[in-house]
């Protein structure tokens, strides 16, 4: 007897491989009067249809692995969105003291290599340290 169609019409209703859905030999005439999908869940449930579990690796739960808070990383382009911009603003408020006459050169040659080693977190942070240079 041939239930090739009930068997694609289980594999279409119970979402599953061909492989994992077995017919019980006892059953196969009420297999055979399945018609619609409904038919098919109910036979699963009364056992007639019976479905295997998983073989393989699939089977096991992944492990939980590399997703610490160390491992979680910023994009690149972000991180370096954020520095050009830090850099810039204080790159021009550096120039202005300069050009106001509040800082020396040798001061600002210092303050800019600093700035571009990220030693100033702000504005703020860079306006206290030339605060500290001044006294």
């Amino acid at each position: 007897m041939k239930l090739n169609n009930k068997k694609t019409l289980a594999i279409k209703t119970l979402k599953i491989g061909k492989e994992r859905i077995v017919f019980l030999q006892s059953t196969l005439n009420e297999i055979k009067e399945a018609i619609t999908k409904q038919d098919i869940r109910d036979l699963v449930g009364e056992g007639a249809i019976l479905v295997k579990n998983i073989k393989g690796r699939k089977k096991i739960e992944k492990k939980k692995k590399n997703k610490g808070p160390g491992k979680i990383r910023k994009k690149v382009n972000k991180r370096k969105k954020e520095y050009v911009i830090m850099t810039r603003k204080l790159r021009k408020y550096v120039a202005e003291m300069k050009k106001q006459g509040k800082l020396p050169r040798e001061d600002v040659l210092d303050i800019r290599k600093k700035i571009r080693n990220k030693a100033f977190k702000s504005k703020a942070n860079l306006r206290d340290y030339i605060g500290r240079l001044n006294k």
